[in-house]
């Protein structure tokens, strides 16, 4: 049964290698009301009219999450909070938890209960599931090819709307790192605020000036000859931008460790592990949240 207040049903049977999380798990309160608004969405005013003629309320059944290929386990809080929402006597148990390395036909959870609430919420908890287990293959696999070279893969903030902390957290399950979560959390001067400044060098000054001693400061640059301005003003990162791997490359011997590198632009998964090879710290891919396909997973049901 679900223990009220908890992130995760109280019974947890464990049939994998890894089922607890080794990184930092999303706090209920972040998706509670993003399960909630999805559920208003969904059933509407009437309900799920289907279900309802079709399958009488006493009828209890098994349903059973199962990958059908293999990917990255992510969102399974936020899937299970739709059945809690829906009927919290639901029984669930747990095979795989987020962050666990998934094979086709594997089972993630079974649920056991009445059939309507279980039936009600299976589209809204596979939206979620699928998506952020998309995402969290995806950093997978691009964190494993740069691992050798001990590149860190980040997301930006190209995310859905409204569900940035959800799609950062499954960047975490997949093994990345996050990058800021919004404007509020860190200083990125990008070529529109240098234009808008008047110059690299004063939207640096004018920051530094602005800001606590707990900001860092990354500014954006476009071409190898704005590196030295800014390196000289004592930046905390820079992010080059759109610049091909042997650019990167250089770049990076230029700076010399005096500031964090990142790449940006136009990195594919087929491209990654050059950039990650030309030595920068950090490859930012905004494809990570914005155009990952989801993962193949499908919830199938029967008597109990």
């Amino acid at each position: 049964m679900w223990s009220a207040g908890s992130r995760l049903p109280r019974r947890i049977v464990s049939q994998g290698k890894r089922l607890a999380m080794d990184f930092a798990p999303i706090d209920p309160l972040l998706y509670r009301p993003v399960v909630e608004q999805a559920l208003r969405e969904d059933l509407g005013l009437a309900g799920d009219v289907t279900t309802a003629a079709v399958v009488p309320a006493e009828t209890h059944i098994e349903g059973r999450l199962t990958s059908r290929e293999d990917g990255c386990l992510a969102g399974l809080p936020i899937a299970l909070e739709v059945f809690r929402q829906l009927d919290p006597t639901i029984d669930v148990r747990i095979a795989r938890a987020d962050g666990a390395d998934l094979e086709a036909g594997q089972t993630i959870a079974v649920l056991n209960g009445p059939a309507c609430p279980i039936l009600s919420g299976e589209r809204t908890a596979l939206n979620f599931l699928t998506r952020l287990s998309g995402i969290a293959t995806s950093t997978r696999r691009a964190v494993e090819a740069v691992k050798p070279h001990g590149t860190r893969v980040t997301c930006t903030r190209k995310t859905t709307p409204g569900l940035r902390a959800l799609e950062k957290y499954a960047v975490r399950a997949g093994g990345g790192v996050n990058h800021r979560y919004g404007l509020y959390d860190a200083v990125l001067i990008k070529d529109n605020h240098i234009a808008a400044a008047g110059g690299l060098r004063p939207a640096i000054d004018r920051a530094r000036g602005s800001l606590g001693h707990m900001m860092k400061i990354e500014v954006e640059v476009d071409h190898l000859d704005q590196l030295p301005e800014a390196l000289e003003a004592g930046i905390d990162a820079v992010l080059l931008d759109n610049m091909p791997p042997d650019q990167v490359r250089e770049a990076v011997r230029i700076v010399a460790g005096r500031a964090v590198t990142e790449a940006s632009g136009g990195i594919r998964p087929d491209t990654v592990q050059d950039y990650a090879a030309a030595g920068v710290d950090v490859v930012s891919l905004g494809w990570l949240t914005h155009s990952v396909p989801g993962l193949d997973i499908g919830l199938d049901c029967k008597p109990a």
